[in-house]
């Protein structure tokens, strides 16, 4: 049966990285399977910010003490040590005395938790995140829910990377169109311009872009406010159209 749901969530987990994806509902999606498939009552998912500093984003259980067994995270315990080393992190048993972090044993004891086991969200060189895993009964996860627990993660990093990927390919295509857009304009500017002063259309850009930077304006504005008739193209000419 574990084996059956674990297949059915990696095929999940894959189908929700296609369309319109949407990162928390997909972390919510594996904490909670994780819970359901794996030796764990609870789980959450932390996740590196871009100057390295862990954030809780996603918890199978939003309860305040569980949320707060999760934020302890970010700064200590072992999903931060999962994060930093990159390598599964487990504590077995939060009760024992000479455990490393007494705020988590604390506040795992009042929750209700005895045990942790951490997964590092990693891909290479790159590490993106932690999932913890905590257990209500002493003891390591067995070895199918370790297992499990890699093969989830693994999925999951790789949707987050990608997503990244394709994010960031937006946002240069979004650029790239943006500068098209404003080349447009900016050709249209120097073409009425030259054509209304009588001067070629180097000097025609010339005056654009020196009345622009001796007004702290952007070149695209300027151009497109001459395009659009709403300056005045003699107004180029008053002591601003040098580029020096």
């Amino acid at each position: 049966m574990r084996e059956a749901g674990l297949i059915d969530t990696l095929v999940e987990l894959a189908d929700t990285l296609t369309g319109d994806f949407d990162l928390i509902d997909f972390l919510h999606l594996l904490a909670g399977r994780c819970v359901e498939l794996l030796d764990a009552e609870a789980a959450g998912v932390l996740l590196a910010r871009p100057h390295g500093r862990l954030q809780v984003v996603a918890s199978a259980d939003e309860a305040p003490e569980v949320m707060e067994l999760f934020q302890i995270q970010v700064e200590e315990g072992p999903g931060h040590e999962a994060w930093l080393t990159g390598v599964p992190v487990s504590h077995p048993d939060l009760a024992a005395g000479d455990t490393l972090w007494p705020r988590l044993r604390e506040i795992a004891a009042t929750a209700g938790y005895a045990a942790v086991y951490a997964v590092p969200m990693r891909l290479r060189e790159e590490n993106v995140g932690v999932l913890c895993l905590f257990k209500s009964a002493a003891g390591e996860p067995d070895q199918e829910s370790v297992r499990a627990a890699k093969a989830m993660v693994d999925v999951a990093t790789i949707g987050l990377l990608q997503a990244r990927v394709v994010r960031q390919h937006e946002i240069l295509v979004e650029q790239l169109q943006t500068a098209l857009n404003s080349r447009v304009v900016i050709e249209q500017a120097k073409g009425f311009v030259a054509e209304r002063l009588g001067v070629d259309v180097a000097t025609a850009f010339d005056l654009l872009r020196g009345y622009a930077r001796a007004r702290g304006r952007r070149l695209t504005e300027v151009a497109g406010e001459v395009v659009t008739r709403s300056a005045n193209v003699r107004d180029l000419t008053d002591g601003a159209g040098t580029t020096d």
